[in-house]
């Protein structure tokens, strides 16, 4: 069987500040085991200035991989440092943030979405991480940033980094950021998703791996999408939110693996040995509250979910253990919601990858790139 380390991630869970956290990836990795994992956007200045505790910020168990470190950050000295740092921890890619709506700011604070207002710099910024790790390097950026949304625009800065580094993997988010008047969260609501650009970067790069990446909720739609020629695929908030229904089918519908029978109280008993393990590792964190917080969408639109995230919350206020805590609210929960597998996949509206087709815009088409073909 081919190993999945290095293999085209197929599907992925977006790295999420606050959320994809080592408790989570946990979390998903006992549901799937194929699923790529992203971690949080870690500052490259995080990692250099606490090199004497890089454990708390790099750190992950064996069983994490196939598993991504996303690094943020706009001085090539602090990259080249953290991509040092963090090498002997053995991520299997290292991903550059060039997508997140980060406020306009000046500097060497300029990061995420900002920086594709300047592929040469993310060009040299690709160039000093690749060659400071052994593993694959990619970029996550948007489709656009405020007025500079053209595909034209998107097109150049796609074959600038890629022709003067060795990135050949994007992961697209397929909206445009908007860095004035909208929060970092209504920028992933409010600008239209394009998926047409998507797609018209699989015919003007055929050379390069492309993800896709932004309004994507099921499995049912990750395979739509797939059917329609996507690389790979990314889901953000819905593999958070709904854990169960979305990561349990990952490795069935899309890697082609047996369906497993695994339950969710299966999942539980696991997690909690890892939990209790973990709690008070560094000081007073993590905390319970910490730890149990990527269970709370276990239970989705499932009997008893309200009441047992009331009763957890309560349990916050005294329970000093992930057992103790789970023993005390589970009781919520009907024994046929703990201890049956994964069911029917929810379905999704999966016309518009399709439609998308019929919206590509002009080919890509430079006198640079005519030359570096002819």
């Amino acid at each position: 069987m081919v190993s999945l380390r290095y293999h085209p991630s197929w599907f992925s869970v977006a790295p999420m500040m606050d959320w994809t956290d080592n408790h989570f990836r946990t979390l998903a990795r006992l549901i799937s085991k194929h699923a790529w994992l992203y971690t949080e956007m870690i500052a490259a200045e995080t990692i250099v200035f606490q090199k004497g505790d890089l454990n708390r910020f790099l750190a992950y168990g064996p069983e994490q991989h196939p598993i991504v470190l996303q690094i943020g950050g706009s001085n090539l000295d602090n990259l080249a440092k953290a991509t040092q740092l963090a090498d002997p921890y053995g991520y299997d890619e290292i991903n550059f943030n060039c997508g997140c709506p980060s406020p306009r700011v000046a500097g060497h604070g300029c990061f995420g979405v900002r920086l594709m207002l300047d592929p040469k710099f993310v060009a040299e910024a690709m160039s000093v991480i690749a060659a400071n790790t052994d593993v694959p390097v990619s970029v996550k950026c948007r489709i656009g940033v405020d007025d500079h949304d053209s595909y034209y625009e998107l097109c150049d800065f796609i074959y600038k980094v890629s022709s003067q580094s060795p990135t050949r993997h994007f992961i697209i988010h397929s909206r445009k950021a908007l860095l004035n008047g909208l929060t970092p969260a209504e920028n992933r609501k409010i600008p239209p998703l394009k998926y047409e650009y998507y797609y018209a970067l699989l015919r003007d790069f055929p050379d390069l791996q492309f993800t896709i990446n932004g309004g994507i909720q099921t499995i049912d739609e990750v395979n739509a999408a797939r059917t329609e020629g996507a690389h790979g695929v990314m889901l953000g908030r819905a593999a958070y939110s709904n854990p169960w229904q979305t990561l349990g089918h990952v490795d069935s519908l899309v890697y082609g693996a047996p369906r497993s029978d695994l339950t969710r109280r299966q999942v539980l008993e696991q997690y909690q040995i890892y939990g209790d393990s973990v709690l008070g590792k560094y000081g007073q964190k993590p905390s319970v509250r910490d730890v149990v917080k990527p269970l709370l969408g276990l239970f989705h639109s499932e009997p008893g979910n309200a009441l047992w995230k009331r009763n957890v919350d309560s349990a916050f206020q005294h329970c000093t253990t992930i057992k103790s805590l789970l023993e005390e609210t589970l009781v919520a929960i009907p024994d046929f919601v703990l201890d049956s597998p994964v069911g029917v996949a929810p379905s999704g509206c999966t016309e518009a990858f399709a439609n998308s087709k019929s919206l590509l815009p002009p080919p890509y088409i430079t006198t640079e790139k005519e030359i570096m073909y002819a």
